[in-house]
Formats: C-alpha cells, structure tokens, sequence
C-alpha cells in the first residue's frame, strides 16, 4: 500500500464513514478528485472499503476484511518482543464469519494466480504420465523435506531423497526425523492414491491425514483435549474439545463452500493451522491437506522449497495474534509460482 492509498485508509479509520469529498478536503495529499475516485474503487475492489447510499450521498468506511488482508511490515511488526505486542490472545470465531463473506485475494492477485495456473495445465499437458510422475515425486520429496524441517527436523534435501527412494538412513539423525518423513511420503502417497478422498473436506478425513502423519511418532492421535503453547506468541487456542470440534467443523464448511481453488488451499493452512486442533503436526497436516485439495482440482502443488522457516513462522504467528493473512498470502502466492515455474 502506497503513502497516497494508506493516507485514504488513515483518514476512514479515524473519522469512519465519509464521502468522497470529506475524503478529499480531508487529505494533505495533492491528488486530483478525479484519481482519489479512482484509489477508492481500487480499495473497494481490494475488499478494504465498502459503501453506503448513492451519488453524493455514498460514504465509504473501512470493510471487516480490513484487517485481515491489509499489508503488514513484518520487520517493523517484529521489532516489539513478544509481551510488548497488542494481540488478540485467544480463539476469535468471527474471523470464520468474516472470511466466509469476503475473499482473501484481490483481483490482480486472483489474475496472477490463474494465469500461473493456466501455464501449469498447459505445461502438464506436454508431458507424459511417466515424465508427470517423475515431477511430481520430485514435488513430493521437496515438501517432506521442507515440512519437516519447518518443524525442526535436521535431514538435508539430499539425505532425505536418498530416505524416502532408498529407504537409507542418515547417520547421526533420530529415528523420529526419519519416520516424518517418511510419514510426509505416505500421507502424499495416500491423497494421490484416493482422488477427492478430502472433498468435500470433514473433520474426520482431517484426522485421517494428522494419523497418517504422526504414526509411530509419541503423538496423541485425534483432537486434543487439553491446553497446547505455542512458542513465540502469547496467542493461547481453544482448549476445549466441544469447542476445537465447532471451529474445526466450520472451518470445513468455510471451505466447502468457498468457489476459489486458491482460497479453499490458502484458508486451510492458516485455520487449521490457527485452531491447533491436535497436540502436535498441526502445521503438518494443513500443508498436506491444502496440497490434496490442490491436487483434486488438477492445480499445481506446492512444495515451499524455498520457503525460509522462520518468515513462514512469522507470517502464521501473525495470522494467531493479529487475524492478519497478508504476510502468509504472499508466502502463498510466492511459493505456487516456484511450483509452477520448477515443477512442471
């Protein structure tokens, strides 16, 4: 957001609801009518502003799915140690309500994406179902490697290749680091074997996917029903298991009922990731999840190689303590065009 544009925003945010007029006698930026008309059909298609009343009396305010697309400076953000941040420390169910009435990509965004997604088809449509698998394996090691190291997991790239082709250890690592990612390989395996297996998407395939990922690993199957932290934020989730199953069911109908193939896969890392509905391999199970959603639609995977750990755990702590998915959707958007442009 440009100084211009977030001088509109400032200006709605501290008087509320105002016209065009208000707006424009009210800003020190030296813009013509003509093109603040221009800047607040740009906020209104982005989902920042909406109206009420018509032609002169139209006033424009700041929409509830402001807060939750706006960009952030995730350096500035940052700057402030952990208890000095102002977060919303517990569960907001709302924000299920508000994502269920606006989308979380822009326009423009939506374009790139389509047209990213157009090339995939096209390129897919080159290569032959032995060339596709070959690629799609490649796909599969680089996400249960970067998945796992995301969680921690010590393997490097080619000691997790030569695992998950040869079945070949590394020396010095945990027998627990290898059967994640092993575990990584069958839960992608299982979703390729059973096309549509999680569409429509319920709590009970959810949990299929989190056993396949946690199996033979110390981790508590089914959902949780007690307290979990989070370390590096304040932000506590739902600890009570009547409640995690509500959130976790409506998550499931948000995203059923969602027409994007882009929002259904982004909304379903970060809310289940948001929920923690399990003691352990939250994060885990939404990438594999929103990669089978993905993968039913014949859209192009992702394997977030190139994803730093750190940046993809500040953008999702974000997400916990602020409603903020900005940081997270250009991660998202980022890492479909690597897919796309390395893969395939």
């Amino acid at each position: 957001m440009n100084i211009r544009t977030q001088q509109i925003v400032d200006f709605i945010k501290e008087k509320g609801a105002s016209s065009s007029k208000e707006i424009f006698d009210g800003i020190s930026s030296t813009i013509s009518y003509s093109t603040l008309k221009r800047v607040l059909a740009d906020l209104q298609s982005s989902n920042y502003l909406l109206t009420k009343g018509q032609g002169k009396g139209t006033k424009y305010y700041l929409s509830p799915a402001y807060k939750v697309i706006s960009p952030i400076n995730i350096k500035k953000y940052y700057e402030k140690e952990i208890d000095e941040r102002q977060i919303i420390r517990t569960f907001n169910s709302n924000i299920i309500e508000v994502l269920k009435q606006y989308s979380v990509f822009t326009g423009l965004e939506l374009e790139k994406l389509t047209l990213l997604q157009e090339e995939y088809r096209s390129n897919v449509a080159e290569l032959s179902e032995f060339e596709y698998k070959k690629e799609l394996e490649r796909l599969a090691i680089d996400l249960s490697w970067k998945s796992s190291q995301i969680e921690g997991n010590t393997y490097s790239l080619l000691e997790t290749e030569r695992l998950l082709r040869e079945k070949e250890t590394a020396s010095g690592k945990t027998k627990e680091e290898a059967v994640m990612l092993l575990n990584h390989k069958n839960a992608l395996d299982f979703i390729i074997e059973h096309e549509g297996y999680l569409s429509p998407l319920t709590v009970s395939k959810i949990e299929d996917i989190h056993s396949i990922l946690t199996k033979e690993l110390a981790v508590e199957r089914n959902l949780r029903k007690r307290r979990v932290g989070i370390s590096g934020t304040n932000y506590t989730p739902l600890d009570n298991e009547f409640q995690i199953l509500e959130a976790l069911t409506n998550t499931c109908e948000l995203i059923n009922g969602k027409q994007s193939i882009f929002e259904k896969a982004l909304l379903t890392l970060v809310l289940l990731s948001y929920i923690q509905p399990f003691m352990d391999g939250n994060k885990r199970t939404a990438r594999i999840v929103s990669n089978a959603i993905l993968m039913n639609y014949n859209y192009c995977p992702l394997s977030f190689r190139t994803v730093d750990s750190i940046d993809y755990k500040k953008a999702m702590l974000i997400f916990y303590e602020q409603n903020n998915i900005s940081s997270f959707k250009e991660i998202f958007i980022n890492q479909f065009e690597f897919a796309v442009k390395t893969y395939f």
